[in-house]
């Protein structure tokens, strides 16, 4: 398998609902694994999501995770995830799921450099960018 680059994302105890929500928004197929099935069947932390992992159709790769107790999470401190192309109907389709309960910070539309643009943080707290590339 060739190298890639994808975003990891760390949730408050809701990882099973985030993965679930981008599976319906990109598609694909999702894998879930708790901590109890890694073997700490008796710890608090044993239904959170240790490790999710979404493989979209269109080649994405998304995964996630619950933090466990004792480690900090902030949402969004120093990450955006970034879709970006030229397949104005799919990205649009993503952007308007993306943002439905999420607050938008950007609407999505004609930028000065010529492309749509748009950012939001979706339900989850996660920072999206959404860039339609303007046809030639």
């Amino acid at each position: 398998m060739p190298s890639r680059l994808n975003p990891y994302i760390n949730f408050a105890g809701d990882a099973r609902q985030a993965m679930e929500f981008y599976n319906n928004v990109f598609g694909g197929t999702l894998m879930l694994h708790t901590f109890g099935e890694a073997g700490a069947a008796g710890s608090p932390d044993a239904d959170k999501i240790m490790h999710g992992q979404l493989e979209t159709d269109s080649g994405f790769t998304l995964m996630g995770a619950d933090c466990p107790q004792g480690m900090q999470h902030n949402p969004g401190d120093a990450i955006s995830v970034s879709l970006s192309g030229d397949d104005a109907d799919e990205l649009r389709g993503y952007w308007e799921k993306l943002s439905d309960g999420g607050t938008v910070s950007v609407p999505l539309g004609k930028q000065m450099w010529g492309d749509e643009f748009g950012a939001c943080v979706d339900r989850f707290g996660v920072p999206w960018m959404v860039n339609i590339t303007r046809s030639s």
